[in-house]
């Protein structure tokens, strides 16, 4: 009997498409958000997984359907039916931090099967970076053809990018942000991630200056509004708009809102000229893997993170 491919895709809408277009083979849908709250190295575990049910019912109010969940990742337990596995995930760190959590789940359960991946971003003729399920059918279909098969080298790293996002010091990431590596937007990721962390002059994380700065130069009418801009000018962070919510809500010290305007306020012009570090204020401390967001500082001349002194 032939054997079949298992496509692990980055939701379901990706899935979808891919069940509509015909592409053969047995789906496994992950469906989590690796590039917020707490993470532990070892996945396959009661502890990760109840670090994460916590955290999504008490930051986002999502209630984890464990049953659903066991299911999908029974799949996993049938890896001899399987000749290879094809991953489908985007360009943006959303998605490289749940690869990552991906990858190593394979490696907990010792599946030694051909790994390919299909990632999305980069399109010739397009201003723009291109999502998986934006891509018009040929366009998906070829990516699928030139599926990229990962290399041991690529596995062992992103096994140590793994290990050290789970850890206490991001700072060991800055290695891999120059490693070559079949993972062809990891380092513009990596990168991004870093400038997560407030700024050392004005505390403010990349993802919060700019949406500081689209209040301050676009006509807003609502954090609806807001948050549609936002999603739009993120970048290679892929957040939700449940994510950018919960950003434009810790910001709010910083807008005049009315029922059909939100603009910025002294103390929102004044971070984004550096007047003040106003990371306490904000008080933002959403954990990324095995850090607390306002435990570090991410100095821009030294391009680094610094250990915040009022958290020793």
């Amino acid at each position: 009997m032939d054997k079949d491919i298992l496509h692990i895709t980055n939701g379901t809408h990706l899935t979808n498409y891919l069940k509509e277009l015909d592409v053969a083979g047995t789906y496994l849908t992950w469906q989590e958000m690796l590039c917020e709250g707490p993470t532990l190295v070892q996945i396959d575990s009661k502890q990760f997984f109840d670090n994460r049910k916590n955290f999504l019912k008490s930051t986002y109010s999502i209630a984890i359907n464990e049953e659903e969940i066991e299911n999908e990742l029974s799949i996993l337990n049938q890896a001899e039916n399987f000749s290879e596995i094809v991953l489908w995930f985007e360009f943006d760190l959303f998605c490289h931090i749940n690869l990552l959590g991906v990858l190593k789940l394979l490696q907990e359960r010792q599946i030694n099967l051909p790994i390919y991946l299909v990632s999305s971003g980069r399109i010739e003729g397009e201003k723009n970076l291109k999502a998986l399920t934006e891509l018009p059918s040929d366009q998906l279909l070829l990516h699928y053809k030139n599926k990229v098969l990962l290399l041991e080298s690529d596995m062992e790293l992103a096994r140590s990018i793994w290990h050290i996002y789970c850890g206490k010091d991001h700072n060991l990431l800055k290695p891999y942000i120059v490693q070559n590596s079949s993972f062809k937007y990891l380092s513009s990721c990596l990168k991004a991630h870093l400038k997560r962390f407030p700024n050392l002059k004005n505390g403010l994380g990349v993802l919060e200056k700019n949406i500081l700065t689209i209040v301050r130069d676009e006509v807003v009418k609502s954090k609806g509004h807001l948050v549609g801009y936002a999603l739009n000018f993120q970048g290679y962070y892929g957040y939700s708009d449940m994510q950018i919510h919960y950003i434009i809500n810790t910001l709010s010290i910083f807008f005049d809102e009315t029922e059909n305007s939100i603009k910025l306020n002294r103390k929102g012009h004044e971070a984004l000229i550096g007047l003040h570090n106003f990371a306490a204020e904000i008080n933002n401390n959403m954990v990324y893997g095995g850090v607390n967001r306002l435990d570090f500082y991410f100095s821009t001349q030294r391009n680094e993170l610094i250990k915040n002194k009022t958290c020793q």
